[in-house]
């Protein structure tokens, strides 16, 4: 035929030819190759792709986005799904198309959306697309993100916008050029402010997603030093996320070369952009460029401390700091909610993994190997110390020598941090000491070694370009494993779900690496654990490992070992078929489909090898093999490297001799099954499955285990298992299993269909009839009930017969004779729903079988390989044998002619004559017996229905001309043009019948027009009968029709359904990322996904015909239905009928429309509400403003009904479709779109000029504008519609507040609002209903917001972006920025504006931008407004009707009077309302003072009285008065202020009461917030005078509270602005430390803090960004660019720190303590530290903790003062979560040696030993090895203590410590405590000296005690000589020595009895004996 694509030779010449021009035509070979059928050329697809284009550029150009863009660009989304490449050019210039439209102010979010996914789509491959083809500007996108991401106050509406241009951003930052690196670093550093988290989190989000990656050696020391400085959880994870993007791009050291950026073109330089060029002299390159690289990676040596401090911190591990790692997030609690509309950062714990993984490198010399599971440093020989004889304390530090090169694990320092950190984790790994974190710490496992998987593999590539000298190394991987194998087998175990996926992750990445390294522990864990069965938990633990491990285990290539083991696996796991454990079984047969997919099961015992027969039996002379043996021979030394003991022909040996059991076990695992079957529960009377959802997937589950394993039986075993199960559906019932024996006989039919056939069909045809002709079956019913036994065996025979019919239409036709007649005595006789539902699902079955294209297998290996001689001699070698998609060979069914004749004999002979009859049916609807009828109709309607259902791909639809022309009138897209409604043309696809003229298409396509109109005549002659025993009827009727509508081609279910599948399956089958090479039976897959792909495409959306259209009607008239259940199924129907046939939506409507008149029957219009709810119907009438009007008049017109359930369905419409209806804005067709013409010229210059119709887009152009008016007239004819609505007296209060959210959502920015919607809007702002006034004071934000926007902004872009231009605004140069610039920058605020200045120009700053890092080019300034003339007034002409509006309902007193009631109202509100001012300060803003004279006498009425409600209505009046009058003429200000200043000492003085304060403190806020303070002179005037006056000790702490909460309000909201008052505020409140007040200490202890951030400032030479960019790098590391350690509280804490001693012995006795001026400076101080380390600048604190360390010691010893010791504990222990300045933290540690060594109280050293532990465990990467011994020797003092509790505690921290500490270390310290027990003997109790001996041989045992517990879950090479010669010696010694040694057996016990088996090899037998003796007294190891 015409129609029919190329024969596949032509398609692959054509490809040949351009294979060279196009990317990705391989990829389109192997995807045409894997197809039954020969698919179109790529020319033609092509041409496809260039019409498509066309049409986009031809809609952007019109600027018909919607819907002409929206359907063009999904047609090519579709496109892309089909795998034909697209060429480079057109890739380019369409995703600059894309891009340009991204970046176009007020683009819809809808279409933002979808530009930003096709730009990510186009742009995804690095390897297509490239900085070199393709730059994009960046500021175009910043000016997007920054103006829409922080809301204004009056700003409510929150859009998504932030959210897309954030992720174009992140798109489109590989093609920034890296020339504007300067320049971005000049925009965005100037905009970080400290004292404002929302700057911070801000500026460094446009840093890390603009800053192009390639060439950070400018940036990125910077990035670092400011990252140190601050505390901030969601800083940190962002910053690990980027520095992971970053470690991964820059192995390669071309990517980072200076000299590639001049090679790039630079034509992408946006209108606002310049290049800035910044002083680079220090970045002095080499000739040979050799990257960023340093240290570390690309990180320094103190970089990589920080990364690793940040890593430990992020496994959130509770230690004794519980609370300590709180201090980020709690931090990040001040930012607004606006930064989490950005996008979230990677998860820090994959982020912490990448930069590890690739920061390994060759960085120094490698130690030697470990050769155990935790990396060990060498044994060394220990310093000898014969001057200090036996004192414990003795240093551990080598003496003497010179400089050593370093050495670190396998060379690499990022390897030795990664095993320093699981070493010091290593205990948490473990399931008894399991929790919240360990999840984290298995998914970090995880992803180490799957990114080191990923690297590796990267690295063996040819074209890697990673130098080799930087590469990983063998050595690396083997310790890489080493390390992380001990801590993920114990963790194998944990009963958590996530993390024991994450461990099978691992394991599986790691046995890629190492097999032999990982596959022999989990065997040697996995037997005894399978033999057991003791612990159902540790046994599914070891089957998933397993699983994980399959195809190392069986494959020959990953570990030639691993396959002798096989059976003896598989044997021990037929008991994991296990129906009462649904668990087990899940995880058995998870492991057998894995293990399945990759061998044979077939016996090798006798097979011919090499031409010889073994006859030996004994495989070549091996040794027999059993699973004894097998685990004799894993038996291995666990410090071996776990090498084989066999040759590989030994090993082959052994396999073959395994082989013979193949057998035996497929007949018990096959029993095991049936076993499985009679034990399930019976079956329940709906579904007809047995039992739960847990039972239906367990037998899912086995099934879909049988089914891979019959795929790969040999023939002899699968004739075995066919006769197996032959034996047992023959000779057996079970009405329980009849679900589970048709999936049992699909496997075997779908591995061997001839073979099942032959077997079942002759019986079951025999016994099925026999069962019909005695009656089974007889008993009519058409509804779900219990299955009659009678009717058993016919279900049994039945399921068996549909099982055998699966798989392969060719072999059915042998059986055809017998089938056909079999299929019509079925339908005959069967009359019980499940008789003829199982007849129906048998025929199509059949049909399917018969006429669908499907693969016929998928075995592990090609077909023409499977039956090789020598594959089936020697197939073990192939076993895990993985392809590349070139050379997998698919077999599929493709029917032939006599299959297709077959089908239709089937229809012709069975489903038409079943059409007569329903056709008579209808005749006899009222006379026939109701029963009878409904049963007769339902069973011919069902087999009918099945049939169609079984030739989805038989006939191809052809659309008529007349047909596609009717569907442009009926179509769903309203007012568009015929050639911009897309549609597709049809593809091949493997349809059977595809030529109309072809008899049999007619013959088939007639039956189904009859079927359709059959189908509507019954919906018909139903809805007239209407009676309830009709019920099963109709549903029949309604899956009948969704069966004639949908089942076509595969709908977008099943293409769903596949598609899950494939990425399922490739998810389970992945072994390392970017995996070339899988398993056949993945690429079987890809090829049904990609023939699904092309169904799909065919049914994207079908054109109705009449037929169509009736049928829809029906199921519109079901929706509304008077039954419930059909109601819901035809709704069901009907929304899926809304997103396949266009036009649906459009058709329903009306009828819908018209259930909603009053008159109509309740159920009918619950059932239009329902189906109207449907996202087809409410979003497609509230998102088309032609439908809008009607769909909201109607909705409002069910307001009278007063049912509960309709009134329900009505609040449920009503949420949705207000979260649908958006504010119409036509303002993206008048912004100027230059960029867009300009890619568009460059998009169309590449396309066909034939293609581009001029003419069309002219037409276009006038259909869009016509649509644009009618779309105005539409929204304007609804608002009046609402707003009628809204005013009716009728209106029920809650459609009320519906209607004035419409109307809120339709103020719009583009035009003026008219009177009466803004009449009405302003009167409810005083409506006596809460929720009316709440959202009537949003709409009058809303419009005055908008009024001032279009008066000022200045130019159709800015109105879009909302961005408004002050015509007060200055742009003020700062030519040369510099520290007296910035000091008289700040000292100005507190200069007041005053006559004496009038000569200057007066300039305000409201919001602090710029200038606390560095000074931009500029600064924003305000001018002060004039005298007498207003700023803003006039407003825009156009506005001035809605103005007059405004001022006809607010001037009148009643407005104000209501709303000041209102206000005043008792409610919960302690504080001021921020929507209250924001509404007054609109008004008064645009109207200014004309309401002043009405609301003065209110306000002073309000303030004149006490109440606290009065007090928050008229504070909230007061502050919208004062912000709306910003901008008046200052004869107008100085009205409002020469009355206000007057009354500030009683409003906010003696008026203020406890009830009203908080009230007072936010009304001073806000005021304050962004405001500059000198607009609010007297209020500054009035803050500081009350602040520097009040008496803070006088009798009332209120009034102190009051003056201190005013001024802090006033610090906080300025910021760094109010440093102006620091010193004062300071020095006013520190010498009130001691006040008798706590209240006012607390504010002390705020301004201490508030002060200490005001004041912190960053201190480059210059600030300015290029100045501070440079000293971050050439600086060094202890240079404290970032000023945190500024210490401007030093000197007041040096002068605490003499005083306190004093005081000290000054305190109060007893009860009094508290009084004493100590005890009130020490609570005040904590609280200060307290609140400093939980904010931003918190390692400013580190500096002041220091000199106070002593004194905190000391308030811990305090037991007469609880709050103070328990405030200063609190602190130490929250120091420890922050990360201090590497120069501080040898002084931190040496200030806790201190306290231990010095503390007068043993309480003291109890306190502070943990707290050395925790921070060192914190801290340990920043803590150097010199300093490691020193702490190593103070606890070791500890352990000569004269408290036996101090030595205990020393003795557990000392363990902690060695577990992350140089192993030298242990080695020296086990000779000094073997030495102490050896010289050390116990005299007489009664000697003098026996306390002091007794103290020091205890001390030598808890040391030993230390150094066993360091190593919980290894055994060193010394450990079992110290347990048994050293520990027993002590057994039975005087108390507290006999206990230690009694803990410490049973603590190495605990903790090595889960690897026993393994641990054991360490000892000898008489060391076993002594240790079982230790134990017990008895051997209990021997």
């Amino acid at each position: 035929m015409d129609g029919d694509p190329p024969p596949m030779d032509a398609f692959y010449a054509e490809l040949a030819q351009q294979s060279t021009e196009l990317p990705g035509v391989d990829k389109l070979k192997a995807c045409a190759a894997s197809l039954p059928y020969s698919i179109e050329p790529n020319s033609k697809m092509q041409r496809m792709l260039d019409f498509f284009i066309a049409r986009i550029a031809q809609c952007i150009r019109a600027k018909d986005y919607d819907p002409g863009f929206l359907q063009w660009e999904s047609m090519l989304a579709y496109w892309l799904l089909l795998k034909y490449p697209i060429p480079l050019e057109k890739r380019i210039k369409l995703a600059k198309l894309y891009f340009a439209l991204c970046i176009t102010p007020g683009l819809p979010t809808h279409i933002l959306a979808t530009c930003s996914e096709g730009l990510s789509v186009l742009t995804r491959s690095k390897k297509k697309l490239s900085v070199k083809d393709m730059r994009l500007e960046w500021k175009a996108i910043y000016r997007i993100l920054s103006k829409d991401l922080f809301l204004s106050r009056r700003q409510f509406e929150i859009s998504q916008t932030s959210y897309y241009m954030a992720t174009i951003a992140e798109t489109a930052r590989r093609f920034f050029h890296p020339a504007a690196i300067d320049e971005m670093l000049a925009t965005f550093v100037p905009l970080l402010n400290g004292t404002d988290l929302n700057t911070i989190l801000s500026s460094q989000y446009y840093m890390l997603t603009f800053l192009p990656l390639s060439h950070p050696q400018t940036y990125l020391p910077m990035l670092f030093r400011l990252w140190e400085s601050i505390n901030s959880y969601t800083y940190d994870e962002r910053m690990l996320a980027f520095l992971s993007q970053l470690a991964e791009m820059h192995v390669d050291p071309t990517v980072s070369d200076p000299r590639a950026v001049k090679d790039i073109p630079d034509d992408a330089i946006g209108e606002e952009e310049s290049r800035v060029h910044f002083d680079q002299s220090d970045l002095k390159s080499s000739y040979l460029w050799t990257g960023v690289t340093k240290e570390v990676g690309i990180f320094t040596e103190d970089e990589w401390k920080l990364i690793m401090c940040k890593c430990l911190a992020s496994m959130e591990i509770p230690l004794a700091d519980a609370g300590s790692l709180t201090t980020g997030p709690s931090v990040d609690g001040q930012a607004g909610f606006e930064i989490g509309r950005l996008p979230k950062p990677t998860w820090r714990i994959f982020s912490l993994a990448r930069i590890i993984v690739y920061s390994m490198a060759q960085d120094g010399l490698p130690l030697a190997p470990s050769g155990v599971s935790t990396p060990f440093d060498p044994p060394a020989t220990p310093a000898r110390f014969p001057q200090l004889g036996d004192y414990l304390s003795a240093p551990l530090g080598r003496p003497g020598g010179g400089k050593k090169p370093k050495t670190y694990l396998a060379g690499s320092k990022a390897l030795d941090s990664l095993a320093k950190l699981i070493l010091s984790t290593e205990h948490f790994f473990h399931p008894s000491n399991s929790g919240a974190w360990t999840s984290d710490l298995t998914a970090f496992i995880k992803y180490v070694t799957y990114e080191f998987n990923k690297r590796w593999h990267q690295e063996q590539r040819p074209d890697c370009k990673t130098p080799k000298h930087r590469r990983l190394t063998v050595e690396m991987r083997s310790e890489l494993v080493k390390c992380l194998r001990t801590v993920a087998l114990l963790a194998m175990f944990s009963r958590d779900s996530s993390t024991v996926v994450n461990v099978q992750s691992a394991l599986k990445s790691m046995v890629v690496m190492e097999p032999d390294l990982i596959l022999p522990p989990i065997l040697e864990r996995a037997i005894p654990s399978l033999e057991a069965l003791t612990e159902t938990h540790r046994t599914i633990a070891v089957i998933k490992a397993l699983g994980a491990v399959a195809l190392a285990i069986v494959s020959r290539k990953n570990y030639y070992a691993g396959a002798k083991y096989l059976l003896t696996i598989l044997e021990l796991l037929i008991p994991g078929i296990d129906l009462n454990d649904p668990s087990k079984t899940l995880c058995t047969t998870a492991f057998l489909v894995e293990i399945s997919q990759y061998i044979k099961f077939g016996d090798l015992s006798e097979v011919h090898v090499n031409g010889v027969v073994d006859e030996t039996g004994d495989g070549r002379g091996a040794p027999g093999f059993n699973a004894a043996d097998t685990r004799t021979t894993m038996r291995l030394d666990p410090n071996s490297s776990f090498e084989s003991q066999f040759s590989e022909a030994e090993e082959d040996a052994l396999v073959r001799e395994a082989s013979q059991g193949f057998a035996d076990w497929v007949t018990s695992f096959f029993r095991r099954v049936i076993l499985l079957m009679e034990n399930l529960p019976e079956e329940s009377n709906v579904g007809g499955r047995a039992g739960g959802d847990v039972e239906a997937q367990v037998i899912d589950s086995v099934s879909g285990a049988c089914s891979q394993i019959c795929v790969h039986l040999s023939e002899p075993l699968f004739d075995l298992v066919l006769n197996l199960i032959y034996d047992y559906a023959t000779t057996t019932v079970r009405p329980n299993a009849v679900r589970a024996i048709h999936q049992l006989v699909e496997c075997v039919a779908n591995a061997n269909p001839a073979k099942t056939l032959a077997k079942f069909v002759p019986f079951c045809t025999r016994t099925i009839k026999v069962e019909l002709d005695n009656g089974a079956s007889s008993l009519r019913t058409t509804s779900a009930s219990a299955p009659l036994p009678s009717d058993a065996t016919l279900h049994w025979n039945l399921a068996i017969l549909r099982g055998a019919m699966y798989n392969d239409g060719r072999a059915i036709m042998e059986f055809k004779a017998d089938v056909l007649p079999l299929l019509k005595y079925l339908h005959q006789k069967t009359l019980s729903k499940r008789g003829f539902t199982y007849t129906g699902q048998l025929v199509r079955s059949i049909l399917l079988t018969l006429s669908h294209s499907y693969p016929l297998e998928n075995r592990f290996v090609n077909p023409e390989e499977w039956q090789s001689q020598e594959f089936q001699a020697s197939h073990h070698l192939q076993w895990g044998k993985l392809y590349k998609q070139e050379d997998v060979q698919v077999s599929w069914h493709v029917p032939n002619d006599a299959e297709i004749a077959f089908a239709i004999e089937i229809l012709e002979d069975l489903i038409s004559p079943a059409l007569d009859t329903l056709d008579g049916l209808l005749e006899t609807i009222s006379t026939e017996t109701p029963n009878v009828w409904r049963n007769e109709f339902c069973r011919h309607l069902s087999l009918v229905r099945y049939g169609f259902s079984g030739i989805p791909t038989f006939l191809k639809e052809h659309i008529s001309d007349e047909e596609y022309q009717r569907s442009f009138t009926t179509t769903d897209i309203l007012d568009e043009l015929p050639e911009f409604i897309a549609t597709v043309e049809p593809l091949e696809s493997g349809f059977v019948l595809k030529n109309p003229e072809d008899p049999r298409y007619q013959k088939v396509y007639q039956m189904r027009q009859r079927f359709g109109n059959f189908l509507h005549r019954a919906s018909t002659c139903l809805l007239r009968q209407g009676e309830e025993n009709t019920v099963d009827a109709v549903q029949m009727l309604i899956r009948s029709i969704r069966t004639y509508m949908f089942e076509y081609g595969d709908n977008r279910d099943s293409y769903t359904v596949q598609r899950d599948q494939y990425f399922q399956e490739l998810s389970l089958a992945r072994q390392y990322a970017e995996q070339k090479v899988w398993p056949r039976a993945l690429f079987v897959r890809k090829a049904i996904l990609y023939h699904s792909a092309r169904l799909r495409w065919n049914s994207i959306e079908r054109l109705r015909s009449k037929l169509e259209d009736s049928l829809i009607d029906d199921i519109a008239e079901w929706s509304m239905w008077h039954y419930a259940s059909v109601r819901s199924a035809s709704q069901a129907v009907l929304e899926s009928l809304c997103s396949t046939f266009d036009g649906c939506r459009k058709r329903c409507l009306p009828v819908l429309y018209k259930a909603l008149d009053l008159k109509v029957d309740d159920d009918r219009m619950k059932g239009a509400l329902y189906t109207l709810n449907c996202p087809a119907f409410a979003k497609f009438a509230m998102s088309e403003p032609s439908l809008t009007n009607e769909f909201i008049r109607r909705l409002f017109a069910c307001q009278h009904k007063e049912k509960p359930s309709i009134r329900d369905c009505m609040a449920t419409i009503w949420d949705n479709c207000l979260s649908i209806f958006v504010e119409p804005c036509n303002l993206i067709y008048s912004v100027p779109q230059g960029h867009i013409e300009k890619a568009l010229d460059e998009l169309e210059a590449v396309l066909p000029q034939t293609m581009l119709e001029p003419e069309l887009v002219r037409r276009s152009i006038a259909n869009r504008e016509k649509r644009a008016a009618s779309h105005d007239a539409s929204a304007l004819e609804l608002t009046r519609l609402i707003t009628e609505v809204a005013e009716s007296p009728d209106t029920h209060w809650r459609y009320a507040i519906v209607a004035l959210k419409l109307l809120r959502t339709l103020i719009r920015r583009d035009q003026p609002a008219e009177t009466e919607h803004i009449k009405y809007m302003v009167d409810s702002v005083v409506d006596n209903h809460p929720s009316m006034r709440y959202y009537a004071q949003r709409c009058v934000m809303k419009l005055t917001r908008y009024i001032k926007l279009r008066t000022f902004c200045g130019n159709v872009a800015n109105l879009a972006l909302q961005q408004s231009v002050n015509p007060l605004l200055k742009r003020k140069p700062i030519a040369a920025p510099s520290h007296e610039f910035t000091a008289q920058y700040l000292a100005s605020f507190r200069i007041p504006i005053d006559g004496a200045r009038t000569g200057e120009e007066v300039l305000f700053q409201d919001k602090a931008v710029g200038g606390w890092m560095a000074w931009g080019s500029e600064i924003a300034l305000y001018a002060s407004p004039a005298q007498d003339k207003s700023t803003f007034l006039p407003w825009e002409p156009a506005s001035e009707p809605a103005l007059q509006a405004l001022r006809d309902v607010v001037l009148q007193e009643d407005f104000w009077a209501r709303l000041s009631d209102h206000y005043a109202e008792e409610n919960q509100q302690e504080s001021t309302t921020l929507d209250n001012i924001s509404c007054v300060k609109s008004i008064f803003q645009v109207l200014e003072d004309e309401c002043w004279p009405i609301v003065k006498p209110i306000l002073e009425k309000l303030l004149s009285d006490v109440d606290q409600n009065k007090q928050r209505a008229g504070a909230e009046l007061l502050a919208g008065v004062i912000g709306g009058s910003k901008h008046w003429s200052l004869t107008k200000q100085a009205v409002i202020w020469d009355w206000l200043t007057p009354r500030l000492p009683t409003m906010l003085g003696s008026k203020v009461k406890t009830d009203t304060l908080n009230i007072w403190t936010t009304f001073v806020e806000y005021i304050f917030c962004n405001r500059d303070p000198r607009r609010s002179q007297p209020l500054v005037d009035f803050v500081v005078e009350q602040g520097l006056t009040t008496d803070y000790n006088g009798e009332s702490s209120f009034e102190s509270s009051r003056s201190a909460s005013f001024w802090r309000a006033m610090a906080e909201e300025l910021g760094w602005r109010f440093a102006a008052w620091t010193d004062q505020w300071v020095e006013r409140h520190f010498v009130e430390l001691a006040s008798e007040h706590e209240e006012v200490r607390a504010y002390v202890a705020d301004s201490m803090e508030i002060s200490g951030k005001v004041r912190w400032k960053p201190n480059p030479s210059v600030p300015s960004v290029e100045v501070f960019v440079k000293e971050c790098r050439t600086k060094g590391p202890d240079f404290d660019i970032m000023g945190i350690r500024n210490g401007y509280h030093m000197k007041r804490v040096l002068d605490l720190v003499e005083q306190f001693p004093k005081w000290r012995k000054e305190r109060l006795p007893g009860t009094r303590a508290f009084q004493s001026k100590y005890d009130r400076v020490g609570i005040t101080i904590c609280k200060w530290l307290f609140q400093s380390f939980h904010d931003v600048q918190a390692v400013a604190a580190f500096d002041y903790i220091l000199p106070l360390m002593p004194e905190l010691f000391r308030f811990e010893e305090l037991h007469d003062n609880e709050e103070l010791s328990n405030r200063a504990q609190l602190v130490l222990v929250r120091m420890c979560g922050v990360t201090p300045p590497a120069a501080l933290v040898n002084p931190l540690i040496d200030g806790m040696f201190k306290a231990i060594r010095n503390a007068s109280s043993w309480k003291v050293r109890m306190k502070a030993l943990p707290l050395l532990q925790v921070f060192y465990f914190r801290q340990f990467t920043m803590i150097s090895d010199e300093k490691v011994s020193e702490i190593l020797e103070v606890i070791c003092g500890c352990l000569d203590n004269e408290s036996v509790e101090v030595r205990e505690l020393a003795a557990t921290t000392l363990s902690g410590i060695l577990r992350c500490s140089p192993k030298r270390s242990v080695l020296m310290l086990k000779e000094r405590f073997e030495r102490v027990e050896r010289d050390t003997r116990l005299p007489d109790r009664k000697s003098p000296g026996y306390a002091m001996a007794l103290r020091k041989l205890h001390s030598a045992i808890l040391g030993v005690k230390a150094l066993i517990e360091a190593f919980p879950y290894s055994v060193p090479h010394w450990c079992p000589d110290l347990i048994t010669n050293v520990l027993s010696r002590h057994t039975y010694d005087p108390i507290p020595i006999s206990t230690t040694v009694r803990k410490t057996a049973s603590s190495f016990k605990k903790t090595h009895q889960d690897t026993w088996h393994e641990d054991a090899l360490h000892f000898d037998e008489e060391q076993l004996q002594a240790l079982g003796t230790l134990l017990s007294g008895t051997s209990y190891y021997a």
